[in-house]
């Protein structure tokens, strides 16, 4: 990947030997590795059996979970916040389980529309839920930076499983938790 950095760096003009950039492809070789460390993890590594029994039968949601993730177009950044909400069935799932969840799907190269997808069916499959709701709201710098530069667009997407989507009263009730 280095040497993939050196190519690029040298494609677009510059001199590999100047000073600021004699470190540069390792450097930026090191943070796409980090950027996309959603490959090297599994939902069961993430879960780490963190799920316990409860009698509870209502809406969990957590808020407002940052995200950063890379567009599988352009490779730029995609930057924004998931809000997940699950209805439970007999168990529930750790609290930081599902900003990890989040995390290890963001941190692959993605399209929103996918990784909003991706993120409410995990939590169906892995806690049973009767219903599971996903927003994710994001900036995304290859329509900001490049393209036709609106600088204050952002998008919205969302995931509607089970009650979430059969219910309207469960619907209703998740979008308005979120909107608090």
């Amino acid at each position: 990947m280095k040497e993939a950095y050196e190519s690029i760096i040298s494609a677009v003009g510059e001199d590999l030997a100047r000073p600021g950039l004699q470190d540069t492809p390792a450097r930026a070789a090191k943070a796409m590795q980090f950027l996309c460390n959603g490959y090297d993890k599994t939902v069961d590594d993430v879960v780490n059996n963190a799920l316990f029994p409860s009698d509870c039968n209502e809406i969990v949601l957590v808020k407002d979970i940052e995200l950063y993730s890379l567009c599988e177009h352009h490779l730029l950044p995609f930057i924004g916040k998931c809000h997940v909400g699950y209805l439970p069935q007999g168990k529930v799932i750790g609290l930081s389980k599902i900003a990890r969840i989040v995390d290890m799907f963001a941190r692959r190269l993605q399209i929103q529309e996918n990784l909003t997808l991706q993120i409410a069916e995990t939590i169906r499959d892995v806690t049973n839920a009767a219903g599971v709701g996903v927003i994710v709201e994001a900036k995304h710098m290859c329509m900001m930076m490049r393209g036709v530069e609106k600088q204050n667009s952002s998008m919205k997407t969302s995931a509607m499983l089970g009650t979430f989507r059969s219910s309207e009263v469960t619907r209703m009730e998740f979008l308005s938790l979120v909107k608090d």
